[in-house]
């Protein structure tokens, strides 16, 4: 299983820990999409950025 993460909302206006965290998730632009696998690292990130993405699973 995997997930396919888009980024909804800018990371301008947030706290450092938030762009270090969409970042790591190799997110640039708003609107950019990728995919990681779903595991408990992964989770724990999009966790404290749920606000600005978007999170579908993908059958890969």
């Amino acid at each position: 299983m995997k997930l396919k993460i888009t980024l909804v909302k800018s990371p301008i206006a947030t706290l450092p820990k938030h762009k270090a965290n969409v970042a790591a998730l190799g997110l640039r632009k708003v609107g950019q999409t990728v995919i990681h696998p779903d595991n408990a690292a992964v989770r724990g990130q999009i966790f404290t950025v749920k606000h600005m993405v978007k999170v579908e699973e993908v059958d890969e």
